[in-house]
């Protein structure tokens, strides 16, 4: 009998990066997430099958389970592959490390369902984290430090079903708190995908390149502009409040925003969510703007409450 787990993938809103410092940070479930379902098979093996948001299989293995490792029985065919193999050998690892009774004497078929683009940054690493951590009944934050790392409110959106705000506690599970959110002018927001995949590790091993001395300063400033940004009532509150938080993180990372670099034209207001320079940024405007990101070859664009659980 197979057993079925869901999460759901993420935004972060407020606080990138210094969430990482134990930042205040207000991010949402996004209503696309992943399926996982479980089956007993032959024992001493393990068969993966995950399908894209269009149900086509884009990974398959068969891993032989043995006392250290799960020895993989299928020659991978491309560089992805074999970077998804071997990401999966170490969580299946770090999962036995946690559950050292889950795989003895077992055998299981594992089989994964995204329902969003693989490359839309939502979470396709985190609700398989989440989802494997429900089934195997060990803490997801802990195999999500020993696998990708990261801050964890990943974790968190995978496994509410409001907004939330998230922060970082030393050797404990971090503090999750859902919030009412759902502002009166989510019509005027939308998303954008730049489809410019940005590298997690190297984002984050150059904020933590930069002046460390006004941490505590730059936390209080963003935890002050997330909590005004949960009270805001207009849209012209809310565009004042994330043009203030992007100038914050512009001289933090000493980057450019998102808007000066690539839409410095545009009327609305613009802010970077996660790591600066990939995935989905946020809009505001109405159903016309979004013509401007289309005219520029930025087509896939999704309402706030389309995307929003």
């Amino acid at each position: 009998m197979s057993k079925n787990y869901y999460s759901h993938g993420k935004l972060l809103l407020t606080a990138e990066y210094l969430v990482l410092d134990g930042a205040n940070a207000l991010a949402v479930p996004t209503k696309k997430g992943q399926n996982l379902s479980v089956s007993p098979a032959e024992k001493g093996y393990l068969t993966w099958k995950s399908f894209d948001c269009n149900d086509k299989l884009w990974f398959e293995q068969i891993y032989k389970i043995e006392k250290f490792h799960f020895n993989p029985t299928i020659k991978q065919t491309s560089a992805t592959n074999e970077i998804t193999c071997k990401a999966l050998q170490n969580i299946l690892f770090q999962l036995k490390q946690l559950q050292p009774g889950l795989f003895y004497n077992n055998g299981f078929e594992i089989t994964t369902e995204l329902e969003f683009a693989r490359d839309w940054g939502l979470g396709s690493s985190s609700t398989l984290i989440n989802s494997l951590a429900q089934w195997a009944n060990v803490n997801a934050y802990t195999l999500l430090q020993n696998t990708f790392k990261g801050s964890g409110y990943d974790i968190a959106c995978a496994r509410h079903s409001k907004p939330i705000l998230f922060q970082l506690q030393k050797n404990e599970n971090p503090l999750v708190e859902e919030v009412n959110f759902s502002p009166d002018f989510q019509e005027e927001l939308f998303f954008v995908h730049l489809n410019q995949k940005q590298n997690s590790r190297e984002a984050i091993q150059h904020y933590r390149e930069q002046n460390t001395s006004q941490k505590l300063n730059w936390i209080k400033e963003v935890n002050f502009i997330t909590q005004q940004i949960l009270e805001a009532r207009t849209i012209e509150d809310f565009k004042l409040l994330i043009n203030k938080h992007e100038i914050l993180l512009s001289e933090i990372l000493n980057l450019s925003t998102v808007k000066e670099r690539l839409f410095s034209d545009y009327n609305g207001s613009i802010k970077s969510l996660g790591g600066w320079g990939g995935d989905f940024i946020l809009a505001t405007g109405n159903s016309e703007d979004q013509n401007y990101f289309k005219d520029r070859g930025f087509t896939t664009i999704l309402k706030y409450q389309d995307m929003v659980l």
